[in-house]
């Protein structure tokens, strides 16, 4: 059977683009004749509130989208299904990792990063220190420079193929609080639900390179078998694109409200092919 996943972060309150992604998902599951979970990304507590997580479980049900698997309140989400009670699988994973020997120790600021970044890319300045992964205070990088191609599966482009150190070079994958990092935690999910499709916006390309680059290096073969679609972003009538730091959001507390935005929506996404 083909699983499907719904992922929101609640940093925020949902916007229209969000929406859109949770209606394509449902879509494209509906037209495999698969199974739809709802995951919530939660593991950073820090950016978490109740109220945001209330407006999902709003949200959802009247906006009509349904899912087989996962929370369908606050108290199941915060009792039964964060991340944090994943902790032990995703500290597994960077165990793992730290045995392959793909991992150094950094411990630059983030203005440390801020000023020696090249392009917006980590120049990987702690890689030739040679520090131990288990000081105090150190993120965990992965060393890219030798990795080959990455090769991505795309529902509509067909196969993509990227050289993982241009796309996101010495990426983090475990924080320097010692939390993992989303590219571990998002992977660790969708191994153990057994997700076989994942619908995302543009914005996570990189991501999705950088979760298959981890999953190579961890031998999880099915993981690179999974059909993307990373689709366009909604944007604002000035051209950047919907944020929740940015204050767009779902008036959830109107239904007539919702439901026009999600009628549009809807028309956009049986558009789509």
């Amino acid at each position: 059977m083909q699983r499907f996943r719904l992922a929101p972060t609640p940093s925020g309150f949902l916007h229209r683009g969000n929406l859109f992604n949770f209606l394509l998902t449902e879509k494209r599951c509906w037209e495999a004749g698969g199974q739809l979970r709802l995951r919530i990304d939660d593991l950073d507590a820090a950016r978490v509130r109740p109220q945001y997580l209330q407006h999902l479980f709003e949200v959802l049900p009247e906006a009509g989208i349904a899912w087989q698997d996962g929370p369908h309140t606050v108290a199941e989400q915060e009792t039964q299904y964060r991340q944090a009670l994943r902790l032990p699988q995703y500290q597994a994973i960077l165990q793992t990792l730290a045995t392959s020997g793909n991992l150094f120790a950094c411990r630059c600021s983030r203005t440390q990063l801020a000023r020696e970044s090249v392009k917006g890319c980590y120049s990987g300045r702690c890689l030739r220190l040679n520090l131990p992964l288990d000081a105090p205070d150190v993120a965990w990088r992965v060393d890219t420079q030798a990795a080959a191609t990455v090769v991505l599966h795309e529902r509509r482009s067909g196969t993509l193929e990227a050289d993982i150190h241009r796309v996101n070079p010495f990426f983090i994958v475990r924080r320097r609080d010692g939390l993992p990092a989303y590219q571990v935690a998002s992977l660790s999910d969708d191994l153990e639900y057994g997700i076989t499709q994942i619908v995302r916006g543009k914005d996570l390309l990189q991501s999705s390179f950088s979760q298959l680059f981890l999953a190579r290096l961890l031998g999880e073969r099915s993981f690179e078998a999974i059909l993307f679609e990373h689709h366009d972003l909604l944007q604002r009538p000035d051209g950047e694109k919907l944020s929740k730091t940015a204050g767009d959001r779902l008036q959830s507390y109107d239904p007539s409200e919702l439901l026009l935005q999600v009628a549009v929506l809807r028309q956009q996404v049986e558009r789509m092919s």
